[in-house]
């Protein structure tokens, strides 16, 4: 896996399927024998049908299989579109799906033989599987979906906006539902999704970005991890996409993800990543962001870690070294104005520095103004949702420099119901938070209280 390509080439090899529920349950179904005598005496299946799956079932090797699909290919998969439609049963469905599968994994050419039966009744090669995402039987419907992956991206044909819609959306509600048998699965067919790039537009416009953080604020394991930042990486392919990922904030957990990655496959994806969304976004302010939200999280310290390290990965190291070059030549040019803006947008409040600095609020407070009151905002989002006391103390505290720096502050305040925020703090259970929210109602109350202080001193 290279990430210093500057084309989608880096995307052609597939990464291995990985050990799951559904592989397991594959391996007992290949040993499974249909007696497909019996649905031929019961008229269920044409006669033409079962001479070709009973030919195709005897092949019970890779080679035996291509001998049987180089001489009868089409008239093979015409016959498993046809057991699928004809048959109920669900164990000999499940055998279906997965010789069409394991014939799929061993040649991806072999899609063509289903785009080749496609016809009026049943325009796309996918359309005979996507109806079986609604079956009960989970397994079928797993197994279902890697054929449409497989056929949606290693065929020729694109899938219709209707049809990519409706398996985006699919893949969404699964990461969102599904516990844990067969998200290994889910993101193994998003990973194939997400190597075109039409697709990638599509899951990246219906908040797929969102469902996949999910997935990782779970605390999930090394491999789902894997799996979900893969997916990250190849969204980040697209400029476009890398400009718009930065309102989804993914550098904060992709931090957490880097500084405790006990397997290298997860570091490297995770600095792969990294180094995308300082390369492929065409916007400067974008890549300044991402900067700083990466030197805010302390990527560099884990950078400093992993150099001291011997990787066999050359990706790694390249990485490491331009990431570790990158964001120390951003530390240099860092205002103290950009260190708190990056702070606030990571979410991560902190005492530092710059919070008690009188000298940055008499020279940045106006600056929370700034395109649309958006620091504000996070401040007040962060008010309304977080129950973090050190993150909800350094909030309070700020609003109140705020107003106390800026004139016209507390009518700014009361306009977007922070006021309110604060006074609701001020029975909070945790004496730092109510502390805070404290002082800043005053200097709410009285935002000239520092003339008002001085006139009564004169007095």
């Amino acid at each position: 896996m290279s990430t210093n390509q500057n084309n989608d080439t880096v995307l052609t090899t597939l990464p291995p399927v990985p050990t799951n529920k559904l592989q397991a349950q594959a391996i007992e179904i290949r040993g499974h024998r249909v007696n497909w005598q019996s649905y031929l005496q019961g008229q269920m299946i044409q006669p033409q049908d079962f001479e070709v799956i009973r030919e195709f079932d005897l092949a019970r090797t890779p080679d035996a299989r291509k001998q049987v699909l180089d001489r009868r290919g089409n008239e093979c998969a015409k016959t498993f579109i046809s057991l699928m439609t004809r048959i109920s049963k669900e164990q000999t469905v499940r055998y279906v799906l997965t010789a069409v599968d394991d014939l799929l994994t061993e040649d991806p050419q072999r899609t063509q033989l289903f785009s080749d039966t496609s016809n009026k009744k049943r325009p796309s090669p996918w359309i005979g599987f996507m109806n079986m995402l609604n079956r009960n039987d989970k397994f079928i419907v797993h197994q279902a979906s890697r054929i449409i992956a497989k056929l949606a991206c290693w065929g020729k044909e694109r899938m219709s906006s209707q049809d990519l819609n409706y398996y985006l959306n699919w893949i969404k509600t699964q990461l969102s539902n599904e516990l844990t048998d067969f998200v290994q699965s889910i993101l193994s067919c998003l990973q194939m999704m997400l190597r075109i790039p039409e697709y990638r537009v599509t899951f990246f416009e219906m908040d797929g970005v969102n469902s996949l953080l999910a997935v990782l604020y779970t605390k999930c394991g090394f491999q789902l991890q894997y799996q979900t930042i893969f997916c990250l990486w190849l969204l980040s392919f697209t400029p476009e996409i890398a400009n718009g990922m930065t309102k989804y904030n993914p550098v904060p957990i992709l931090a957490d993800v880097l500084g405790e990655a006990a397997k290298e496959k997860v570091t490297r994806i995770v600095l792969a990543t990294f180094r995308n969304l300082i390369e492929k976004p065409e916007e400067a302010d974008t890549v300044k962001v991402y900067s700083l939200a990466m030197i805010h999280c302390k990527v560099l310290k884990n950078l400093e870690i992993l150099e001291a390290r011997q990787f066999a990965d050359e990706d790694i190291t390249n990485d490491v070294e331009y990431l570790s070059t990158h964001l120390s030549e951003c530390l240099q040019d860092l205002s103290s104005f950009d260190e708190y803006s990056s702070e606030l947008k990571s979410r991560r409040l902190e005492w530092s520095p710059v919070h008690k600095s009188e000298k940055f609020w008499r020279e940045n407070a106006t600056r929370l103004n700034e395109k649309n009151y958006e620091l504000l905002k996070i401040l007040t989002g962060l008010m309304e949702t977080c129950h973090d006391p050190d993150i909800l103390a350094v909030a309070t505290h700020d609003i109140g420099e705020y107003v106390r720096h800026y004139p016209r502050g507390k009518k700014v305040i009361e306009q977007l119901g922070i006021k309110q925020l604060v006074m609701q703090l001020l029975c909070h259970e945790n004496s730092q938070v109510k502390y805070n929210a404290l002082i800043a109602v005053q200097k709410l109350m009285v935002h000239n209280w520092e003339y008002l202080g001085k006139q009564l001193t004169s007095g």
